[in-house]
């Protein structure tokens, strides 16, 4: 029985107690027994003063126990959809006195969170533009180191192999076909791992946007990589102004998730997904691979524990839903309540 409920039955009670000690002080003590003996539809007065009291609680406690029961479900809901991130107005109804100062104190909370949540973005946004700098630049000096290195060993290894070859080639009987033949076979893999090691030197650049916007950076990302991979890929990226933060968080999650797709799915497709709905930005990618199980990954899984760090860093979340034999969908929602707009406008004005 609920707290109303029983508040209201035991009033009831208290309130028919009050009646009988009223018509036992009011009428004579002669005719007390009456009170007994009188009936009213088929029940004595007293059993009937009683029953009627009864019921007048039971009802009364009903209604009480269905409005708070409808106040609480309300404060329970607007509690829900503060954790979720969501935005907007809690309640539309003005609450009973009794639950005003409790929904000032939610209305309060949901403020704070917004808060937390703009300068939590803001320290993203301003530690990815730190980090950004100086892993440029480590980059940029280990990138010229390393083809400076692949070019003076690797490189002029193959080129010396393939003009050997090519001597060799020239000196070589033309009867001998046996040969001839499986020296043209190794030819051609020294002049394939030249094509490849070009290509390397070429691709050996920073991961970071550089300064394209997050449907830019994903688009080039993703159609590299569908050039490069067995993988049946489909993509829809919608161009979603955010902060510098957000767009490098969500970057690097997408490619930690292209990652792992590569190299634990087996997976025949992939789609990925990055929209706006209802003041959240949305990164969905999904494979059809082979599966894996989440909870026992979260704990040994340091790609996976990344994710979670990088969604949690710009106020996101981040959920993933895998089966085995069926594929893995991964899914960031963070809401945007700073927009790369605003700020931009906000450092012109300054």
């Amino acid at each position: 029985m609920s707290r109303p409920m029983l508040v209201s039955v035991l009033l009831a009670l208290l309130l028919a107690a009050a009646l009988l000690v009223s018509f036992f002080y009011l009428l004579p003590p002669g005719m007390w027994s009456s009170l007994w003996e009188q009936t009213v539809m088929g029940l004595p007065f007293l059993l009937f003063v009683l029953a009627v009291s009864l019921c007048m609680g039971i009802a009364v406690g009903l209604m009480l126990d269905s409005f708070f029961r409808k106040q609480w479900q309300a404060v329970v809901q607007a509690l829900r959809r503060i954790e979720q991130g969501e935005m907007g107005e809690l309640h539309r109804e003005e609450p009973p006195p009794e639950l005003q100062e409790l929904w000032r104190q939610i209305e309060k909370l949901q403020t704070q969170w917004l808060e937390q949540t703009k300068r939590v973005q803001k320290l993203a946004a301003e530690k990815a533009e730190q980090e950004e700098r100086l892993v440029e630049r480590i980059l940029s000096e280990e990138r010229t180191r390393l083809a400076r290195e692949l070019h003076d060993s690797v490189s002029q290894q193959l080129f010396a192999a393939s003009m050997m070859m090519s001597a060799v080639m020239e000196t070589m009987p033309p009867d001998d076909e046996r040969h001839r033949k499986q020296l043209n076979m190794v030819e051609q893999m020294i002049h394939q791992s030249q094509l490849e090691m070009r290509a390397l030197l070429l691709h050996l650049r920073p991961v970071q946007l550089k300064g394209k916007s997050l449907q830019e950076g994903m688009n080039e990302l993703l159609t590299e990589l569908a050039g490069k991979v067995p993988l049946e890929m489909k993509w829809k990226i919608e161009d979603i102004s955010l902060d510098k933060g957000v767009e490098d968080h969500l970057f690097r999650i997408l490619q930690e998730s292209l990652s792992n797709t590569l190299r634990h799915a087996k997976a025949q497709s992939l789609e990925v997904l990055l929209i706006e709905r209802d003041g959240f930005a949305i990164l969905r990618v999904t494979d059809d691979g082979v599966g894996f199980d989440v909870e026992r990954s979260k704990s040994g899984s340091y790609g996976l524990q990344h994710m979670h760090e990088r969604a949690a860093e710009i106020g996101g979340t981040l959920k993933v839903v895998s089966l085995k034999g069926q594929g893995t969908r991964l899914e960031v929602k963070v809401p945007i309540v700073y927009r790369g707009d605003d700020r931009d406008q906000g450092a012109a004005c300054r």
